[in-house]
């Protein structure tokens, strides 16, 4: 069990992980060894999420989805596979965690006097500047 939230928890069945071949610099061991993390989560088939958090979650995620909603996370900072999985990890939770918080209600506002006062000077002030740029009559 992967503890999110203390109402959240992920059950590691739940999480698809395999090792993969890193890419980039690294001599032999980035041919011979794979230590690279592909973490695969089906967030729109997961019992464990509780409806706000996972729409919140297919909205937040961006790039990281497939169309049939299923997040894939790519670990390969580290040059070990355990430490790739622990990170991979990591950022699920962290998706998750901000997925979990709901957003502030926003309130509405109207602009103070001295704010609307202060827009039309400065909007007359700039009428005043264009308004002297006019054609000079000749004399």
């Amino acid at each position: 069990m992967i503890t999110i939230t203390e109402n959240i928890g992920l059950d590691e069945d739940e999480l698809a992980i395999t090792a993969v071949r890193a890419s980039g610099p690294g001599g032999q061991n980035v041919n011979k060894v794979s230590s690279a993390i592909h973490l695969r989560f089906d967030v729109a088939g997961s019992p464990s999420l509780p409806e706000p958090v996972r729409a919140r979650l297919l909205e937040q995620a961006g790039h990281l989805l497939t169309a049939e909603g299923v997040l894939i996370i790519k670990a390969a900072e580290f040059r070990t596979q355990e430490r790739n999985r622990t990170a991979a990890i990591a950022r699920l939770r962290a998706l998750i965690q901000a997925a979990a918080v709901p957003p502030r209600p926003r309130h509405a506002t109207r602009p103070s006097r001295g704010a609307r006062q202060e827009r039309r000077a400065s909007k007359r002030h700039r009428s005043d500047l264009k308004q002297q740029r006019g054609r000079v009559k000749p004399e």
